[in-house]
């Protein structure tokens, strides 16, 4: 059985199809390369270029790979960015999900995993935050997500497809064996920003408010390395294939870090200083969110390996230095 993984050449994305390959799992990638890179792909897992919405190739796949299984990362995801643009994200997250689900039914797919996030929590009424929480977006991309997630519900319910909802809290860190990482450039996540700061990519550091009702007036989020999010993603496959039934987990460490904890731990993990510039507050952004992740432990058995910001830290760290360095020579072979 093959898996189709959808945005496999991007940041998260990258890091499940290492994982599957990993694992001995026939992988192919579908992804249209507007963020991502090949780069970031094992050696001989086959790219397809091109649009989850094309039903037509999407469909061709399934047939000709024997895919049973598709895990779907392909989205826009910055959230101020979806307020600006609220209509490309409905139309890249929310009206191509449901063209892939469309060709998922008529192509006969079984399993179904989901990228979703903390985002339709909104600002959430207390936190930690269950899976239970009242989903109140707000921002376009928490809402073209959960819009999704209705379809995802209504399709598995109409047509006895499976799936599994990862609601992603703070994504950061990268490969421990420094084969893919976030290479995005002008990329939003802070602890790549800050990273890029400390190295001098960055003349500053912008913290979008500091008058949050938090213990040092910044927003709290919880932080999940990505190498743990993808053994989640491979757990909750392996969960669908045993015939479990179709569930939704928070994906999170169950406590948070401020936006001053993260630009200390870059300080310390980097050994440099940099300028730290206060911003006014962005639209969207919730004042502290941390996930109840007691579900997914519970169901899968999932425990996470990393859960310590200095080491999500050291792995981004050591990443983003990888990446200099091949800037560097491919600039000196260009000079």
């Amino acid at each position: 059985m093959t898996v189709l993984v959808t945005g496999g050449c991007g940041y998260i994305g990258s890091h499940m199809v290492h994982e599957l390959a990993d694992a001995g799992e026939r992988v192919i990638v579908l992804d249209n390369l507007s963020t991502g890179f090949r780069s970031a792909l094992p050696e001989g897992v086959p790219l397809y270029v091109g649009d989850v919405g094309d039903n037509s190739l999407v469909c061709a796949l399934i047939g000709t790979h024997s895919i049973k299984s598709i895990i779907h990362f392909a989205a826009s995801i910055v959230v101020p960015d979806s307020v600006r643009r609220p209509l490309d994200y409905y139309r890249n997250n929310t009206v191509n999900t449901r063209a892939l689900l469309e060709s998922a039914v008529n192509c006969g797919i079984e399993h179904f995993i989901f990228f979703s996030t903390a985002a339709v929590y909104g600002n959430p009424a207390a936190t930690p935050v269950s899976e239970q929480a009242p989903t109140i977006p707000m921002s376009p991309y928490g809402s073209s997500k959960l819009m999704s997630e209705i379809m995802l519900h209504d399709v598995a319910a109409a047509y006895g497809m499976r799936y599994a909802i990862l609601r992603y809290f703070n994504v950061a860190g990268a490969d421990p064996l420094r084969r893919t990482g976030q290479m995005t450039a002008g990329a939003t996540h802070l602890v790549k920003v800050a990273i890029e700061a400390a190295l001098g990519l960055r003349a500053k550091l912008d913290v979008y408010g500091t008058n949050y009702p938090t213990p040092d007036g910044t927003c709290i989020r919880d932080y999940i390395h990505v190498s743990d999010l993808a053994r989640a993603h491979s757990m909750a496959l392996a969960y669908l294939r045993r015939g479990g039934r179709s569930v939704t987990f928070n994906c999170g460490y169950g406590h948070g870090y401020s936006v001053l904890d993260v630009i200390e731990a870059v300080k310390r993990a980097s050994g440099r200083n940099f300028a730290v510039i206060t911003a006014d507050r962005r639209p969207g952004d919730p004042a502290a969110i941390v996930a109840d992740s007691a579900k997914i432990q519970s169901a899968l058995g999932w425990t996470p390996r990393f859960d310590d910001l200095d080491t999500i830290v050291s792995h981004a760290l050591a990443f983003e230095r990888q990446l200099a360095r091949q800037s560097d020579v491919k600039h000196a072979a260009h000079g």
